[in-house]
């Protein structure tokens, strides 16, 4: 397994536990890269590595992945459909993709491009609608495209706590109608998508 934006690496543990024999995770942050180093000497050797490299940056020949997942990267992309095209030349023939993103259920033109923040957030540059997302996934070659689910992330599911204390989603939701962002955008809505490579 590929895991793009691994973050710490939390979900390669989740992914040995489904099954898989391997997972390479790529995240250019360094802190996430220094807590994996940190998991990996408590919980000893693992088949759960992680590069401190983009995407882009992994070398030529590090491909034919049985599943690449995509989790939580896709609107942070400036080019949403190379992006897509990146995650396909990383899956060999037959291979899946696994991609949650945010997206939203209506828009002109079928995309969202937020002028400044989004819910707080920088660098989200394209919240597509369901269908656009599709679009683009068949435009980038995928086939046997399935919306597995769509869920709008709630203050329960996230929230500070003394372990995170920073702004979280409350204070990223007008306080006078949480289907609508600080930014008077839409609340955020995730989906899952679950595509293969012909």
């Amino acid at each position: 397994v590929l895991d793009v934006g691994a973050g710490n690496g939390y979900f390669g543990w989740r992914m040995l536990e489904a099954g898989a024999d391997q997972v390479i995770g790529c995240d250019p942050t360094l802190v996430f890269v220094m807590q994996h180093c940190a998991c990996l000497h408590f919980a000893g050797p693992a088949p759960n590595h992680l590069l401190p490299l983009g995407l882009e940056a992994l070398p030529t020949g590090l491909d034919n992945f049985d599943i690449v997942s995509s989790l939580g990267v896709l609107y942070h992309r400036k080019d949403p459909m190379a992006h897509l095209g990146d995650l396909y030349r990383r899956l060999k023939p037959g291979g899946t993709l696994i991609l949650e993103t945010l997206i939203v259920r209506d828009a002109p033109g079928g995309v969202l491009v937020p002028e400044g923040r989004y819910a707080r957030m920088r660098n989200v540059h394209a919240l597509p609608t369901i269908d656009h997302l599709v679009g683009w996934l068949k435009a980038s070659g995928y086939r046997s495209i399935r919306v597995v689910d769509q869920t709008p992330t709630t203050p329960e599911e996230q929230d500070t706590t003394e372990w995170m204390p920073f702004h979280s989603l409350p204070r990223a939701l007008d306080p006078d109608d949480s289907s609508r962002t600080i930014e008077n955008h839409p609340a955020p809505l995730r989906a899952v998508i679950i595509a293969h490579r012909d």
